[in-house]
């Protein structure tokens, strides 16, 4: 480590230090989520199983509540609910990261852990440089900058970022997110035999490509992933225009199956699909472990308007990471579930079976709570409306006449309903994981999910039913996660 790395690192532990009994003592902060010591927190980066361990990077500015020059921090874990808090892997120390180490991705090659990420340099004209850059591990806690590896090519702008690595047919491939210089999003892929020298394959999707001559203006964190026998394609595009229920949030996440062809560079793809239908997901990223899973993690936030109005900024931090969730395909939809081991965080069940709701606001002795989780099952919505209010502050409905589905929460800034909303054939099942300040909520075995942050007065715990439905109703507490911080 340089000494200009060290020095950034040691003033980056001091915020920490300074504000922890600050942070800690927040009532919004979440029991069961990844979050930042201090500070902000935005994608999920390098994430990777390395020798047995899981390992969770993120986009990290350790001095401000606002975006910054970003650091990588890093969370391992055996299990993802027994957590260490690791030193810094990344500080924007050199001259080819010095506004930011931004997102990346890590793999393991011949023992050792590679994480790969966007060197971003804003020059003194107001432009900016971009550098694809690797740094290396043996241990999966120290790392040595390699440098950059990818230079900007032609035909795009200094846009050009977000690298995600992955191993096929005997020879490594990289994806970039990219803006091309007509000003439309675009997806790069890149080949290597070694991971240091990369060779440009082409543009696989985006401008001109699929009939989308313009669909947004950037493209970031791109992930090519293989489910059920097709390719997927993760992306974030920034500039989509509201269209009905789609596109509501300043940016979206979605993916395009279809197949790549990894000779010619050409992924032949069907429409945009969005991943998440609520208020609060973007610069989603995934990684297979070594049970065969594919699980995703994502940015439970989004640059917008609201983000100045965070009730947690008076505390010195803000935004977290989603739950992990299992990715599996269904023809040609993603499907989202929570990963299994969550179920150890459960304590204190209480079940109800066979409910049958006359019409009237319901309420369910012990179905209260701050964490927790909650289990629809056998659900049937017999006509109307069916709705769920959470403490007061958020809420689902269901309209059985249309049919779709909404959440509706309290706007942080003007304090007014706001709603996202999806068009669903039939509501046969709900799981919904409430933390202190967010939900999550899974329709029909993931088929939809929404994911939000809600603020809640503290001591209104209320768990109230509506409408005319018959359901089996299961609810758990959930512990928090086990995390040993680091000591610097």
């Amino acid at each position: 480590m340089t000494d200009k790395e060290t020095l950034l690192v040691q003033k980056a532990y001091e915020e920490v230090d300074k504000y922890k009994e600050q942070v800690d003592t927040d009532p919004y902060r979440l029991n069961y989520h990844l979050m930042p010591p201090v500070g902000l927190l935005n994608d999920p980066n390098g994430l990777v199983q390395y020798k047995g361990t899981y390992h969770v990077f993120y986009q990290w500015n350790p001095f401000d509540t606002a975006h910054g020059a970003k650091f990588w921090g890093h969370y391992s874990s055996r299990n993802m609910i027994h957590w260490r808090e690791e030193p810094i892997a990344l500080a924007p120390s050199e001259w080819y990261e010095r506004n930011g180490c931004y997102s990346g991705s890590g793999v393991e090659w011949e023992g050792k852990l590679y994480l790969f990420y966007t060197g971003n340099v804003k020059l003194d004209d107001g432009t900016r440089e971009t550098y694809q850059c690797v740094a290396v591990s043996r241990d999966g806690i120290h790392f040595e900058k390699k440098g950059p590896i990818i230079k900007l090519p032609e035909g795009y702008t200094a846009h050009f970022r977000d690298p995600k690595v992955w191993w096929k047919n005997g020879r490594w491939y990289m994806v970039i997110g990219a803006q091309t210089v007509n000003g439309n999003g675009a997806v790069v892929l890149f080949s290597s035999d070694d991971l240091q020298s990369w060779r440009e394959s082409g543009q696989i999707a985006g401008e001109g490509m699929n009939g989308l001559a313009d669909f947004g203006y950037m493209w970031e964190c791109p992930d090519l992933i293989r489910l059920d026998g097709k390719d997927v394609l993760l992306v974030s595009p920034q500039g989509l225009d509201p269209s009905g229920h789609f596109y509501n949030n300043l940016f979206q996440s979605g993916y395009f199956v279809g197949t790549l062809d990894y000779e010619s560079a050409q992924f032949k793809h069907g429409p945009f699909t969005e991943l998440d239908r609520g208020f609060d997901f973007y610069a989603p990223q995934t990684f297979v472990d070594d049970k065969g899973r594919t699980i995703l993690y994502a940015w439970m936030g989004i640059t917008d308007e609201n983000e100045s109005s965070h009730p947690t900024l008076l505390n010195r931090w803000v935004h977290a990471l989603t739950i992990p969730r299992e990715l599996r395909l269904h023809g040609d939809k993603v499907y989202q579930r929570p990963i299994y081991e969550l179920s150890l965080l459960r304590k204190e069940r209480v079940e109800y079976q066979n409910v049958e709701l006359a019409g009237k606001a319901t309420q369910f002795n012990g179905v209260v709570g701050k964490s927790v989780e909650l289990l629809l099952d056998s659900l049937k919505v017999k006509n109307g409306g069916f709705r769920i209010r959470f403490r007061s502050e958020a809420e689902l409905f269901y309209d059985s006449d249309k049919p779709e589905i909404s959440l509706i929460r309290k706007n942080f800034k003007t304090g007014e309903p706001e709603r996202r909303t999806c068009a669903i054939s039939d509501l046969t099942q709900l799981r919904i994981y409430m933390d202190h300040s967010s939900l999550e909520i899974f329709v029909n075995e993931g088929e939809e999910v929404f994911t939000a942050r809600y603020f809640p007065k503290m001591e209104d715990e209320t768990i109230v039913f509506y409408g005319k439905a018959s359901f089996c109703l299961v609810k758990w507490d959930l512990d928090r996660l086990k995390i040993q911080r680091y000591k610097s």
